[in-house]
Parts: C-alpha cells; structure tokens; sequence
C-alpha cells in the first residue's frame, strides 16, 4: 500500500511539473520575465529572513525562480569566445559549473541591496517567427537616474532563454569575454578555471554588499550590443549595478 502511494505522489509531481514547464514554455518572452521578476520582488518583500541578510535563502531563491531561465551553456561558450572551441569537454563543463557560480553570486548579493526600486518592462513588437529578440527594462530609483537592463533572449524547445544581460548597454558576455581572453593568455584554459574557483572559495573576491553611492554606474567600460543578466540596488539610494 505504502509503495502505491509513493508511486501515486510521484506520478502527480511529475504531472504538475510538466504542467508546469510547458506553460512557462508558451509564455512570451516579455511576459516570462515580468512574471519572474515579479515573483522574485513579491518574495524579496514578504520573506523577513530575507530583510535580515540571509543570504542562503537568497542564494535558494534565485536557484529556484531566476537560474531556470538562464542558458548558462550559451552564455559560457560566448564569454570564452573562440578559445571555447580549444577546450577539451572536462574544461567546458568546469567552465559552466564556475560561471554559473560566479553569477548566482553577482545576481544574489544584487538582490539583497533592492528595496524601493521599481522595474518597468518597454513594450516588444513580438513577430510569429521570431526566435531572438531583446526584452528591454528600466529600474527606477527614487533620487537617481533610470537604468536600462536589456536581456537578450532566444527561443527553445524549452521556453525562452537568456543567454546575456546589458546595463545601461554594458554587456555581460562581452566585458566578461574580455577579461577571460587576457587570463587565457596568461595562464590557458585552467589558469580561467582556477581563477573562478578562486573567486568562490575567496569572499573578499565576490561582488560586495554595500551600500550604493548616488550616481554610480557599472565599473565597465562600454561595449558594443552582443546580447544582455542583472541589477542591483538598496535603501532608497540610487542603484549600484556591475559585472565585477
């Protein structure tokens, strides 16, 4: 009896998730991000763990609501670049697993400074066949100018994905394609590896917590459109954004 029940509640998570995945695979790409974003902020506001710093939770959070509808496989083959093709397949997936991390503590510790910001989703001309398209976005924050954060996003089996971020039209993929070029130089493939290992097992080399200074902007120097995750924020100050 105990097992048919186990086989039954199974058989229902399985049904609620593929319920689940294909209504997120209809949605629009415009609309799944401002039902993400939303979601996330509603979270933010509501959970007191949250308020009072925990990180780990917020770590959970964007695991759970943001990182799903990443392509961090894409995003990581476009900021190596053409040293990508170079990588043997152990170094490609190492590659992935630091990258990603490096985000989940970008976009984390962004999180925890958003307090009385607000994000307004542009309007997007979406075509039939359209399968790449840019879904634009503002943070507007009291005492500061608006900041644009474009996410370009792509069209799969799966529902849209992003595969990268621009703000204020800085783009992840390319700064970061960038610095992993000179590490590549310096050191190979692995020297990248290890530096992003390091990165995670050095807190003092993550993206700080602080709070913003007015007028701030991303301590990047511009590139040209390639594609566009991420923002951040705090108390009732203007926004501090960055890929550092």
């Amino acid at each position: 009896m105990l097992q048919l029940v186990l086989r039954l509640t199974m058989t229902v998570f399985a049904v609620l998730w593929t319920v689940s995945a294909a209504l997120a695979a209809e949605l629009p790409p415009d609309q799944l991000a401002r039902n993400t974003t939303q979601e996330v902020l509603s979270i933010l506001k509501s959970d007191k763990d949250i308020q009072a710093g925990n990180l780990r939770k917020v770590h959970d959070l964007v695991e759970a609501k943001v990182l799903p509808h990443f392509d961090f496989n894409r995003m990581t083959q476009l900021a190596v670049g053409k040293h990508w093709n170079a990588a043997s397949a152990q170094q490609k997936q190492a590659l992935v697993k630091e990258f990603r991390a490096l985000l989940v503590r970008t976009y984390s510790t962004a999180l925890t400074e958003f307090s009385n910001q607000t994000i307004e989703f542009k309007p997007l001309a979406l075509k039939a066949d359209d399968t790449d398209v840019t879904v634009r976005t503002e943070i507007k924050q009291p005492g500061g100018k608006p900041i644009p954060i474009d996410y370009a996003m792509y069209k799969t089996a799966f529902g849209w994905k992003v595969y990268d971020v621009a703000i204020d039209s800085v783009s992840l993929v390319i700064n970061y394609r960038s610095s992993f070029a000179n590490t590549i130089r310096q050191s190979g493939i692995d020297g990248l590896i290890a530096m992003l290992q390091a990165k995670s097992k050095n807190p003092a080399s993550a993206p700080q917590s602080s709070r913003p200074q007015p007028g701030a902007k991303p301590a990047v120097k511009p590139a040209t459109r390639a594609s566009r995750p991420q923002q951040s924020a705090k108390r009732a100050q203007p926004v501090r954004l960055s890929w550092a």
